[in-house]
């Protein structure tokens, strides 16, 4: 018998489908995955320009500055001086599956992230669960970072006298009607992605060196105004406020799991993607904790309650300078930008490979002859999010994508103990250290801090839940390529697994 392949039409064999409970268990092989992404979908396939720079500024860029740009002012109350504290914490439970990651990505080189790993482990209903919570990760945090530019551009338009009036520059539900600065930078960030990755990584590249730039140039300045005794009492909302923040802050953390959306256009992947995930982690964490002990230091506690864009107005009154200010707010927004886009390269990927295995319509599939990016499923998301950030109140939804990241890096962790036991031969050019306790950590560090989130964001996730539920047994369940297959083909993909490296 042929060996078949899942990319392409789907076999008109709806008789010789699995039952619903079989079908939710049904693994897709690794190898299948790799040939997959070298194959294309039945035609051009994502171009492999990426090297461990890109890669590395990839996952910096989606990481670096939502939590000390946009929420800062809202965690600060919720562990007083001891935020960076938190910050320590969140990092840590990020780097416990950021080596999960690391391992994954060089074993699975694709463009699925967590949902392939997934995927390839725990079965076709664990692989939607952790894809639709990636949909809510990527494109919900995308529109919540960008509703944080109206602030910085307000920021910036101050020093010359003027600022947009709310009703343009505020969400629905804090006194606006549409946020234009928000829906320009997804639209600007859209127009980037479908003229090229390779050029969107370039640009990037520029934006995270500025964002790096004004974050450290803030910490020189706030360090003149230093007063240590701003960090008495150290605890003052109590070890349970601390625990709260950081899995508020946790939110800032979330894209470095970008990178691994870039396996399919990587040049080494096997080798590059686990340096990059690493090396963006120390980046991150350092310049989060740094920046969090200035600001603290320069400004008690309490002055954090209700201030938005902290960090400028932390500037201003320490130097008396608009000119420092203007910088700095222009700076801000260069940096949203870079989420905006890193965030949306790596929702596009994603989908990309949830449309190549048909659980949702092929259209996101579809890659681009002259471009090589999947022009159409980038437009149609970006459309979706500028929209979001303009017009819809995000509220507890963007909560939720706290749950729904910690979720799909609990299944990673999960992952890679499931391979290690069942695939002890793969190739693996990166290995968590000390398993298999590095990822048990990582997973129960996940649930932690997922049970310390509030009940109005579990009440959102569960509804968010239910729709993704309803979405796959309305498309996925009867679209789904593994499913497609018969008993005896899918038996032999995944002999040929077992007998083939990657």
């Amino acid at each position: 018998m042929t060996v078949p392949t899942l990319s392409g039409q789907v076999p008109a064999r709806a008789a010789a489908r699995p039952t619903l409970g079989a079908q939710l268990l049904r693994r897709k092989p690794i190898a299948q995955m790799v040939n997959e992404a070298e194959a294309g979908q039945g035609g051009p396939r994502l171009v492999r320009s990426f090297g461990v720079l890109q890669l590395t500024m990839i996952s910096v860029g989606a990481t670096l500055g939502t939590g000390i740009l946009v929420i800062l002012g809202e965690s600060v109350p919720l562990a007083g001086p001891a935020i960076w504290i938190s910050f320590a914490i969140a990092g840590l439970a990020a780097l416990l599956s950021a080596v999960s990651y690391a391992e994954m990505a060089g074993l699975v080189p694709v463009s699925g992230s967590s949902y392939s790993y997934t995927y390839a482990t725990m079965g076709e209903g664990m692989a939607w669960i952790c894809g639709w919570c990636l949909v809510l990760e990527y494109a919900v945090s995308v529109a919540a970072v960008a509703v944080g530019a109206g602030q910085y551009v307000n920021e910036s338009l101050a020093v010359f006298g003027t600022a947009l009036p709310d009703a343009l520059s505020q969400p629905p539900g804090d006194g606006g009607m549409v946020n234009i600065p928000a829906m320009v930078i997804v639209v600007l960030a859209t127009v980037l992605l479908v003229r090229g990755a390779k050029e969107s990584a370039w640009i990037n590249t520029a934006i995270v060196v500025v964002k790096v730039g004004i974050l450290l140039f803030f910490c020189a300045v706030a360090f003149t105004a230093f007063n240590a005794g701003n960090f008495e009492p150290l605890l003052p909302m109590g070890a349970a406020g601390v625990s709260a923040a950081a899995s508020r802050v946790f939110f800032s953390y979330i894209g470095f799991d970008a990178a691994s959306t870039a396996g399919e256009e990587a040049r080494n992947p096997k080798r590059d993607l686990p340096r990059a995930i690493m090396l963006s982690m120390l980046i991150v964490t350092t310049i989060y904790v740094l920046v969090a002990v200035a600001a603290i230091g320069a400004r008690p506690w309490g002055w954090f309650d209700g201030t938005e864009a902290a960090l400028v107005k932390i500037l201003e009154e320490t130097t008396g300078q608009p000119w420092i200010a203007l910088v700095f707010a222009v700076g801000a927004v260069l940096a949203i930008a870079s989420i905006v886009l890193t965030v949306l390269y790596g929702q596009t990927r994603i989908l990309l490979s949830m449309s190549r295995d048909g659980l949702i319509p092929a259209v996101f599939g579809r890659v681009s002859r002259r471009t090589g990016t999947p022009v159409a499923g980038t437009l149609l998301v970006g459309i979706a999010v500028a929209l979001t950030a303009g017009l819809v109140p995000l509220g507890s939804l963007a909560d939720a994508t706290s749950i729904g990241t910690l979720f799909a890096f609990a299944l990673v962790n999960v992952a890679v103990i499931y391979l290690r036991r069942t695939r002890p031969e793969l190739e693996r050019t990166f290995r968590v250290p000390l398993f298999p306790l590095t990822p048990i950590l990582g997973a129960l560090m996940c649930g932690y801090l997922m049970a310390n989130l509030g009940a109005d964001t579990w009440v959102t996730f569960a509804v968010w839940m239910l729709v993704g539920l309803a979405a796959y047994l309305a498309y996925g369940r009867r679209n789904s390529r593994v499913a497609a297959l018969d008993e005896g083909e899918y038996r032999e993909l995944s002999a040929m697994s077992l007998t083939s490296k990657p």
